[in-house]
């Protein structure tokens, strides 16, 4: 817990603090700048120069201010703090501070604390074979990469959650404060208990433009700021200026009075009952700067420091301007590198002294490498949640529900090391996971009202309906170590496309970082799916998630569709067990029949597909057509079609392979989980047609086969963009998924029908008809879809 310090700040102090801020201020300019002569040792000429000029300049001194004030209050109090940068584009900003502090030459040895060091630091920054431009995994202490921007807020919230004795300070730019996801995750205070998480310090960098446009919030006057913060619970300290030593003696008792409100919210929380606690209002900074702050004044006769130009590279074209290279030189020489380095080209050993020691260090802190804090889950025995299925067809049950009752069995096992989250938007209890409520509640620390449903101070799910918010919690709660899971309806995922692409390159560039260990891996459960929105139409019937996931490296994603609640048990009990993925995990919430026991759904879930010899017809060993399926509502489908099959062609020999992970459609050496040709080949002879009903978009499955000999002979259904308010069955029927379209499209595939192949087609049209005029005169389906059930005399032999 941070401690209270009523020391101010001594002079001595603040000119310290200032020069270290010009060593990291040099360095970023550097960085951006310059291949060689690192130190000014000789006049700047044209081939000390980068032939590309990239990075970003206007926030990176905003940043340096922030970072060295915190290395001070770090030191004076002992405190554990974490750096996120929401405006990660000045990533150079947070090179230079780690490379003071001596964490990133810890981490890449090369870089070494010298004058050859320095000139590695400068080369590498956005240069072929170097480091990105962005606060990437590759720079020490950073959690937030902030390629986009919106949600560094929740990110922060996510690792404070449970980490009691954390403050996460979060740097928030002006652009980023503009977006949606910002916007909601300031309401993250409403989730965050004083009593057993840890704090948040938002800092607000306002210096005033984007890329070419002033800020909205820059130009909101101060009394209308400070409203919007204290009406969104929080204790705003405003910090102004430009003057740079009158700026650090502000800044410095900002940030004293902000550790010292934080320390007191604590303490107070702390020493009461555990019920009484509510929610404070925590501290929030607005830092009002120039953006490009100590930067060129005016280039080319144009205000440059203080307005959008200094967004980038404020200086540019220099083999072409002989002007702008004697301005940057007279820059770079601005902050007196003679004073900030010593003879070997070490920044002097007083600078390095005002960083924190060890694990105090904002760039080694272990809780920005979150692996190293990482525990493996204690997981329950499955037998205590799992369905009895005696045979298959013959119980029904809700498949999230048993889900449900697994996660409350890890909340339990997971109580005492507090390791353990379930995010979702306000969907806990309609996606069936209720049983969780049975041992946590829903985390809040607003008001509390006679009859709210399962809210407590003390709840360990979190729900707000922000996708975002979710999604950014539940990344930043992986990054610094902990597990968890994300409940969504599989339609509205998409929300968060682009934030699943950064986590996704996040973890592949990671995993090239020797020194950066594996974080649990980031679980999706995607239910109310596209066969289960009948009630709410068009708008929610969207399984494309999966499409966007595919589109990761090979390696970092997984996607599985267990048929049935067995099936997902053994799913969820695995993808909980993995680190550094990204697992998606599709299932349905409506009852279902139920296929397999859980000693089959074990086997069947450890290979990932096969053969369910118990539902095939005749001989599987030597099929006339496999039907395969992926899904709930296609395997249901599928079986029904098998069922019809067999009663009308009894000598047709049908194979029906299941597919619980996708991934294994792939060959091995595409995918870590794909079959080998051979083994594929055994279940899809290469000559033999196949239907496969699949969950989602058809051209996936052919994506993933297109490699196969058997690709030319594989017919799928799925979703085709077809949909409305209407009965279950009918959401199949119109997207030819349901039993009589894939009956037909077997039939079409077939050699020449004989008598009663005629006869079934020309049924499945009749039944078809029949359907359409029957839910239009009823409202609901036909009795023989409603009372539907699998038929074990036609079915085989029972795993």
């Amino acid at each position: 817990m941070p401690q209270s310090f009523h020391g101010r700040a001594s002079d001595d102090e603040l000119n310290l603090i200032d020069t270290y801020w010009r060593a990291a201020n040099y360095m970023t300019v550097g960085q951006i700048y310059l291949l060689d002569n690192p130190l000014l040792r000789e006049p700047l000429r044209i081939e000390h120069v980068k032939p590309r000029l990239l990075g970003h300049w206007g926030t990176s001194p905003g940043l340096s201010f922030i970072y060295a004030h915190l290395n001070r209050v770090i030191r004076a109090r002992d405190a554990n703090v974490i750096y996120v940068c929401g405006p990660g584009h000045g990533g150079p900003a947070l090179v230079a501070n780690t490379y003071l502090e001596g964490s990133y030459t810890e981490r890449h040895p090369a870089v070494a604390l010298d004058e050859d060091g320095l000139r590695m630091l400068f080369r590498q920054f956005s240069f072929p074979g170097g480091i990105p431009s962005h606060a990437a995994p590759e720079v020490p202490g950073s959690i937030h990469e902030g390629g986009e921007l919106g949600y560094a807020l929740s990110h922060a919230y996510g690792a404070a959650f449970d980490n009691p004795d954390l403050v996460v300070a979060c740097v928030i730019g002006d652009g980023e404060a503009e977006t949606g996801p910002l916007a909601a995750a300031w309401r993250s205070n409403a989730f965050l208990n004083p009593r057993r998480d840890g704090a948040v310090l938002p800092i607000l960098h306002l210096n005033g433009y984007k890329i070419a446009n002033p800020t909205l919030m820059a130009r909101i006057p101060e009394e209308e700021l400070r409203h919007f913060f204290l009406g969104h619970g929080y204790d705003p300290l405003f910090v102004q200026g430009e003057e740079p030593r009158a700026m650090h003696r502000l800044m410095a008792d900002a940030m004293d009075r902000a550790f010292d409100r934080i320390a007191a919210i604590q303490r107070e929380a702390r020493s009461g009952a555990a019920g009484s606690v509510q929610r404070p209002a925590w501290p929030v900074i607005v830092l009002r700067s120039p953006k490009g702050w100590t930067g060129p004044r005016e280039v080319d006769g144009l205000q440059t420091e203080g307005s959008w130009r200094s967004h980038q590279v404020p200086l540019s074209g220099l083999a072409d301007k002989p002007g702008h290279l004697a301005q940057l030189e007279a820059w770079l020489r601005s902050y007196r590198p003679e004073e900030l380095f010593d003879a070997a080209g070490a920044p002097l050993a007083a600078l390095r002294a005002l960083a924190p020691r060890g694990d105090r260090r904002m760039g080694a802190n272990p809780h920005a490498n979150g692996g190293l804090l990482r525990v493996p889950l204690e997981m329950p025995a499955l037998e205590g949640h799992a369905l009895d299925v005696a045979q298959p067809g013959a119980t029904r049950g809700e498949a999230t529900r048993a889900m449900g009752s697994l996660l409350r069995g890890v909340m339990e096992a997971n109580a005492q090391a507090a390791n353990f989250r379930v995010v979702g938007p306000d969907e806990t209890a309609s996606n069936r996971l209720q049983a969780l409520f049975q041992t946590t509640g829903r985390a809040w620390m607003e008001e509390l009202l006679p009859g709210d449903d399962h809210l407590e101070r003390d709840g360990r799910v979190l729900e707000i309906l922000s996708e975002h918010t979710c999604q950014g919690w539940l990344e930043g709660y992986l990054l610094t170590g902990r597990h968890g899971l994300f409940s969504c309806y599989e339609a509205f995922i998409h929300i968060v496309d682009s934030m699943f692409n950064q986590h996704a390159k996040w973890l592949d560039a990671s995993r090239e970082i020797p020194w950066r260990e594996p974080i649990a891996s980031l679980n999706y459960l995607l239910t109310s799916h596209v066969w289960q929105q009948d009630h709410n139409g068009f708008s929610h019937q969207d399984p494309g998630f999966v499409d966007v996931a595919l589109n990761k490296k090979t390696d970092i994603v997984r996607v599985y569709l267990p048929p049935d609640a067995n099936t997902l048990l053994c799913v969820t009990d695995h993808v909980l067990r993995t680190w550094d993925r990204i697992n998606i995990i599709v299932a349905g919430k409506a009852p279902a029949w139920q296929w397999l026991s859980l000693d089959a759904a074990r086997r069947h879930c450890a290979a990932g597909i096969g053969v369910w010899e118990w539902a095939c017809r005749g001989d599987p060993d030597a099929p006339d057509l496999v039907m395969a399926c992926a899904g709930d509502v296609p395997t249901q489908e599928t079986l029904a079609a098998v069922q019809l099959l067999g009663q009308h062609l009894p000598a047709l020999n049908v194979r029906v392979v299941n597919v619980v992970d996708l991934m294994t459609l792939q060959p091995a050496e595409v995918h870590p989980h794909g079959l080998a040709d051979a083994a594929y080949d055994a279940l899809f002879p290469p000559g033999v047609p196949a239907i496969f009903a699949y969950h989602g978009y058809p051209w996936t499955i052919h994506r993933l086969c297109y490699r196969r000999a058997h690709h030319a002979n594989l017919h799928v259904r799925g979703y085709r963009e077809e949909g409305t308010t209407t009965t279950p069955f009918d959401m199949t029927v119109l997207n030819g998924l349901d039993r009589f379209h894939l009956v037909q499209s077997a039939l079409e595939r077939l050699p020449a029908l004989d008598d009663a192949g005629r006869t079934l087609q020309a049924a499945m049209d009749a039944r078809l008809a029949e359907h359409h005029a029957y839910i239009r005169a009823h409202g609901q389906d036909m009795p023989e879809v409603r009372d539907w059930r699998w038929l074990a005399a036609h079915g085989g032999v029972s795993p």
